[in-house]
């Protein structure tokens, strides 16, 4: 399971290339992971602008124009900055597309990662 450095180091590594960056789509191969994905709210990032990526926890928060993506790596899981055209692997699950042409890609082998997206206030949210 990534610890709590190892998040907080993929949250410094992907800031400087997602913050600014508009969500072109999600792209989702496998819509089980530990929690099923909400297909229709993850939907919802798309033409949003990634505003800024905090991490609360061992949870990264990519603060969007309305609303947060939350993402939890699991035990096995891990974020790539890849160009559009790179083919998905075996277990990447979910590639966020940017306009830029760049993909941010979930590769989770065990499955019990979580993204979610929320336009709540995360202060009293169940996942925290």
């Amino acid at each position: 399971m990534p610890e709590l450095p190892e998040v907080e180091v993929t949250r410094r590594g992907l800031e400087p290339y997602l913050t600014q960056q508009i969500i072109e789509r999600i792209t989702l191969r496998h819509t089980k992971l530990r929690y099923p994905l909400n297909t229709q709210q993850l939907a919802l990032c798309a033409g949003q602008t990634i505003q800024t990526v905090q991490r609360r926890a061992k949870y990264l928060l990519l603060y969007l124009t309305q609303g947060v993506l939350i993402i939890h790596l699991g035990m096995s899981g891990r974020l790539s900055l890849l160009k559009k055209t790179t083919e998905p692997g075996k277990h990447d699950h979910i590639d966020l597309i940017l306009k830029n042409q760049t993909i941010v890609r979930y590769n989770d082998p065990r499955r019990f990662g979580v993204w979610l997206y929320t336009t709540e206030s995360l202060v009293n949210h169940r996942l925290f």
